[in-house]
């Protein structure tokens, strides 16, 4: 009995086929989708947003997976399609570890969490919920400041700003010699936020990043940088764990991700290029008003609008 098959009897979970019994000719005609994640990997890094973001609907509406497994191949190709920024940032020396393991212990429970449910929840409700996120990040990306245009602690509040005081400094000394000296921030809130980022991200794939990057910056005082990089570093451990449970829970579309996950490899590294010569706060913006105007198709083809 293959390995796959016993996990599968032992767990209760249907075997996860392998790549080779897919059909060769259903591989072979889903070949667009290669140039598509190039495409879209390369606009995502050049932009500092989720790839997810883009794949989910993209697999939603032109592929035409149900919703679940468009969640699922969004996060698998999101898994790989950020090695490169995740790799630089280590490197860099930049990740707050500290602050990052309290992150996940919000956002791996909620993230499993929100992976399982999307397997049971109606299609239509999954699909609905899909648009009104999308909606909402859209308009999150619009009318939100970057992370480098946010003045740090500017939503941080007398109350926050006591709590914070008491829990000393964190000093993050980057691999270029940088040095960053900032307010340990106080815990709760942030494990909340990020239970919250790893629920939605369970559902529809996206969202943990932008909840998380604006909070530490914007509460936490902390340097757009080891914002950025610290966001990163969690997303890339908790989307492992919603791939693994959205793997498990249904059948991966491998015709479609054998194409994906190539793709992203390729459009990461050079939109990590690109991106250092557009400005982030006008991509956001106008990745805003794309989001928020395929949220609203989403929306019109699940209820009919």
């Amino acid at each position: 009995m293959a390995t796959s098959e016993v996990i599968a009897a032992t767990s209760g979970l249907d075997p996860v086929p392998s790549l080779s019994a897919v059909p060769v000719d259903r591989v072979l005609d889903h070949w667009w989708v290669f140039p598509a994640s190039v495409l879209f990997a390369l606009v995502a890094i050049a932009a500092g947003v989720s790839g997810a973001l883009f794949f989910s609907p993209f697999f939603l509406l032109v592929v035409g997976l149900s919703p679940a497994q468009a969640v699922g191949a969004g996060l698998m190709t999101e898994v790989f399609g950020m090695g490169n920024g995740l790799r630089s940032y280590v490197k860099q020396g930049v990740v707050d570890y500290a602050t990052a393991k309290w992150l996940l212990l919000g956002a791996l429970p909620a993230i499993v969490i929100g992976s399982f449910a999307a397997h049971y929840v109606p299609d239509t409700l999954l699909r609905g919920g899909f648009g009104v996120g999308l909606f909402a990040l859209g308009g999150f990306l619009l009318y939100s400041d970057s992370p480098e245009e946010t003045e740090p602690g500017e939503r941080e509040g007398e109350f926050l700003k006591q709590k914070n005081a008491e829990r000393g400094t964190t000093v993050i000394d980057a691999a270029d010699g940088e040095r960053f000296v900032y307010p340990t921030c106080w815990r709760p809130p942030g494990v909340a936020l990020a239970g919250l980022g790893g629920l939605i991200t369970g559902l529809i794939s996206a969202g943990l990043p932008e909840i998380v990057t604006t909070q530490l910056v914007a509460r936490c005082r902390m340097p757009p940088r080891v914002a950025v990089a610290t966001s990163v570093f969690v997303l890339a451990i908790a989307a492992v764990a919603g791939a693994a449970v959205h793997a498990l829970a249904a059948t991966p579309v491998w015709y479609v991700v054998v194409w994906s996950i190539p793709g992203v490899i390729v459009g990461g590294t050079v939109g990590a290029r690109v991106g250092r010569h557009i400005p982030s706060g006008l991509m956001e913006r106008g990745l805003g008003v794309v989001f928020g105007v395929v949220g609203g198709i989403v929306l019109a083809t699940t209820f009919g609008v």
